[in-house]
């Protein structure tokens, strides 16, 4: 007959509980010790519980690029907008990606939060473009052919036309206006050289410029740009290299509309602007500086326009195809450029704040705007709060009216996984953005429900064990290696819907995702390293070992059979006499 294994402990037996207490132990104060260092004590509170807005961005293929939405795009226009928001001094503004082409915008509710939200919708592209010309920005009736019977005669007897221009607009005829818009479609084309400096090289006229240059001057005479629509209908259709119309704002705040030429520099070259107040002459400018090859462009465009007439010395600066602002050029710039007019702080650093950002490689749409009241948001947390305690203390009577005094071991797990949880959630907010909105909250509440579920297949592996008539020692190790089979089951397939739920969704059910898989990983380590060990200990303790009616581990109460191993090694010479 072999030798027993005397030295063979039982399946699942953990012979250093204290170990695996010291660690988690260890995990607890480290977390505790970086939120102090970190300055964030409390979890980072989502724009629905803080206070703020919400905005949600749709990306738009551009003209020139009809596949323009792709993984680089986006995020180069994600840092764009956040440098912009975050420029105006907006605090802790959160910009991020939500699957192929929408990107979430959160502004908290703070200083400067409102200009940053009308920033944000401004996510076009940028360009310089000459003005060819302007006029008021209602639609003009076509003027008659001159004649004899015209108003006015000039002194060698040729008749004349005149027009008297609205209030407070350039000076334009129909006709010039006309005429203008043909010249600009035989104009030389600016092509740009090897060192990103355009050059005007003459191009023939084809045939059909005399049709454009007429259907172009028909649409500009129509245009209305008190039409919101038309306007954004214009941003739509211009392309970089055509001439276009747009619409604007002059200084007194009427609508004009303008003729411009192709684009000559674009937002990418401006390095930097910003408004700032001009202290000698005590306005508010706004300053421009140019990269290396954005000089260059700027220097030729503005050398030709400094030699034209008014309105044709003048640039436009456009902005989602409206133009911000169209200061006339007197002399050559280059490195550098300045913007004077009758600006205000706020529209200074706004148009600063543009130039600096503007251009974007994609054209946006504002699909949703949500904001939401510091004090609504506070009392969604209030609430989440209540339902959150209300849970928990109903799982907390049924685990003391059911267990007894298992109770303690389940209280103390929760409380050890309240802890990881709360620790690592105010991390994740200075480490990686992460922000506790509402259906997070719901997510931990989920969780308490989950956590408890684990806790109540060990006791109830142990309590069988027990009714087997196994003493508690070698019940709660004997009962571990099915339990950990069902608790790792339980809590993969939890992990598993989290994560699925949290690739397939956008927006805020991402948080409730987030929170039930962050919950359901803990619960794992909470039961490993914190349930199993201390109910080893506690099994050494004379209250659970001889199962006291309150201990929650009561043989007579669970119905235990009777040690039926021991009768039978009692028996067993009876039953098998030896033989002679």
């Amino acid at each position: 007959m072999a030798a027993p294994n005397r030295g063979r402990r039982p399946t699942g037996a953990q012979g250093k509980p204290g170990r695996a207490l010291v660690l988690i132990l260890i995990a607890m104060v480290a977390l505790t010790g970086g939120m102090f260092f970190a300055g964030q004590l409390t979890p980072r509170l989502g724009i629905d519980l803080a206070g703020g807005t919400t905005i949600t961005l749709e990306a738009k293929n551009t003209v020139a690029n009809k596949n323009a939405i792709n993984e680089t795009n986006m995020n180069t226009a994600v840092g764009i907008i956040e440098r912009r928001v975050n420029g105006l001094g907006v605090s802790e503004a959160e910009v991020q990606t939500q699957g192929e082409k929408n990107i979430i915008v959160n502004i908290p509710k703070g200083t400067n939060s409102q200009q940053a939200r009308e920033q944000v919708g401004t996510t076009a592209q940028l360009y310089f473009r000459p003005v060819l010309t302007v006029a008021a920005g209602t639609p003009t009736a076509p003027q008659p052919t001159p004649s004899a019977s015209a108003s006015g005669t000039a002194k060698d007897g040729k008749a004349t036309e005149t027009a008297t221009p609205p209030s407070g607009t350039p000076t334009a005829t129909a006709t010039t206006q006309g005429r203008a818009v043909t010249e600009a479609l035989k104009a030389p084309t600016p092509t740009p050289s090897g060192s990103g400096a355009p050059k005007s090289t003459p191009t023939p006229t084809p045939s059909g410029d005399t049709a454009a240059a007429d259907k172009l001057q028909k649409d500009f005479l129509a245009l209305d740009c008190r039409n919101d629509k038309v306007r954004g209908a214009l941003g739509d259709k211009a392309k970089p290299s055509d001439t276009t119309l747009a619409c604007g704002k002059n200084s007194a705040g009427e609508w004009e509309k303008y003729v411009l030429g192709p684009a000559e520099v674009s937002g990418k070259d401006v390095d930097d602007a910003k408004g700032q107040l001009d202290q000698q002459r005590g306005m508010w400018i706004v300053t421009m500086d140019f990269t290396n090859s954005g000089s260059k462009k700027f220097q030729a465009i503005t050398s030709k326009l400094s030699q034209q007439q008014p309105p044709m010395n003048q640039f436009a600066i456009v902005l989602d195809g409206e133009v911000v602002s169209a200061p006339s050029v007197n002399q050559t710039l280059s490195a550098s450029a300045e913007i004077s007019g009758s600006f205000t702080q706020e529209s200074a650093q706004d148009l600063g704040n543009i130039l600096s950002y503007g251009a974007l490689p994609l054209s946006f749409e504002e699909q949703s705007t949500q904001t939401v009241s510091a004090a609504l948001g506070g009392e969604q947390l209030q609430a989440g709060l209540i339902a959150g305690a209300i849970g928990l203390a109903l799982v907390i009577i049924y685990l003391v009216a059911y267990y007894r005094g298992l109770a303690l071991v389940a209280i103390l797990s929760l409380i050890v996984s309240a802890i990881l949880t709360y620790t690592i959630m105010s991390l994740l907010g200075p480490g990686i953005g992460f922000a506790l909105n509402l259906p997070a909250v719901c997510g931990a509440i989920v969780a308490i429900g989950i956590t408890a579920d684990s806790f109540i297949v060990y006791f109830e592996r142990i309590r069988d064990e027990i009714r087997e008539g196994r003493t508690l020692r070698p019940a709660v190790e004997r009962a571990w290696p099915r339990a950990r089979r069902t608790i790792l089951v339980s809590d993969f397939v939890s992990f598993l819907a989290a994560a699925v739920l949290f690739l397939v969704t956008v927006g805020k059910v991402q948080g409730f995702a987030f929170t039930l898989g962050l919950t359901t990983v803990l619960d794992v380590v909470v039961v490993f390293f914190f349930t199993k060990p201390i109910m080893t200990l506690l099994a050494r303790k004379k209250f659970f070992a001889d199962g006291h009616p309150w201990s929650g581990l009561d043989p007579k109460r669970l119905g235990a059979k009777p040690p039926l191993r021991r009768s039978l090694r009692a028996s067993a010479p009876t039953d098998h006499p030896k033989e002679a």
